[in-house]
């Protein structure tokens, strides 16, 4: 049986609590447990101030086999940004601007950019499957998709690595590859009706929305809108498509990071739940509300809120 773990971004500490809430103990520098096994789901790195004893205690657990994990939108970009363009030997897959670097350096500093640790991190997270579809349960960084599954199987190998030859064109804006690769990994977005927009937290006008595309009744634009609290009335409550929105069978549970939520952990619906309840709040405004939380799956097939495990930030 799995005990699954969202997002760290490098709060070690928390995650030894919660290791230890959960029965694991320490023997020779591995986390493990005689019984059960941990899937983490991704975002081991940024923002956080123990990066790199995130990936240590998460990449020895898995090198032990005491621990599975998937590849999320942090160590794609975290590849990307030290990875050379192969079109241009100037640039990289991830661009280096003042934007990025921001959103990157908090790791690049702890990490040493460019120091022997770091390429060993980049090379371990290229080995991380982007999803995992195991007997009686499924795991995926943001979005289970399957349109976009099938378009990232031409880029991945058997267990769901992405290919070396792969990089360029999952990086490139405005392929199929790159808009495949968002989706599982950042959310699956959609447009708006003609003529609506909103703006972002940096006053940029938005025409598309990440949606909480895991409801199963309320299938308005508003209703399925993730954007900032004061742009929700902007968003009009027509009907969706009915054809926009993946759906879930529900044959398998399946569990997601990435969403920073908030408030007390639950399942997103009885067969789908997100871990990702913002460990990282302390590193923004919001010090005190953030959990880093897991779920002890026993083979059920719908989830259910007492399985839910957590530690504060």
């Amino acid at each position: 049986m799995y005990d699954l773990i969202g997002d760290i971004h490098g709060y070690a500490t928390p995650l030894k609590h919660l290791l230890t809430r959960l029965g694991y103990t320490e023997r020779d520098g591995v986390w493990q447990h005689p019984e059960r096994q941990v899937i983490f789901l991704g975002d081991f790195v940024d923002r956080g101030p123990e990066q790199v004893e995130t990936v240590r205690i998460a990449r020895a657990m898995v090198e032990a086999g005491q621990a599975l994990a998937v590849m999320g939108n942090h160590e794609f970009n975290a590849v990307a940004w030290a990875t050379p363009d192969p079109r241009n030997s100037r640039e990289f897959l991830r661009s280096h601007s003042p934007k990025n670097r921001r959103q990157h350096e908090a790791y690049l500093d702890q990490v040493e950019e460019g120091s022997t640790l770091h390429h060993e991190h980049i090379a371990w997270f290229k080995t991380l499957p982007l999803s995992l579809d195991l007997d009686g349960l499924r795991v995926i960084h943001a979005c289970w998709h399957p349109p976009s599954l099938q378009v990232l199987s031409d880029y991945t190998d058997a267990q769901q690595r992405i290919v070396e030859t792969a990089w360029p064109e999952l990086c490139r804006k405005g392929t199929a590859a790159y808009d495949a690769l968002e989706t599982a990994i950042k959310g699956l977005e959609v447009p708006l009706p003609a003529g609506a927009e909103f703006f972002d937290k940096d006053g940029n006008p938005r025409h598309h929305i990440r949606t909480r595309w895991w409801e199963l009744e309320r299938l308005t634009y508003r209703d399925l809108a993730m954007v900032p609290a004061d742009q929700i009335e902007a968003i009009p409550h027509d009907p969706v498509p009915e054809d926009i929105l993946p759906g879930y069978a529900g044959d398998k549970p399946l569990f997601v990071g990435h969403y920073w939520l908030t408030g007390e952990p639950a399942p997103l619906n009885r067969y789908i739940a997100c871990l990702d309840y913002s460990i990282a709040a302390g590193h923004t405004q919001r010090a005190g509300e953030g959990k880093l939380c897991a779920y002890s799956w026993d083979g059920e097939r719908e989830l259910t809120k007492d399985r839910f495990m957590w530690v504060a930030d």
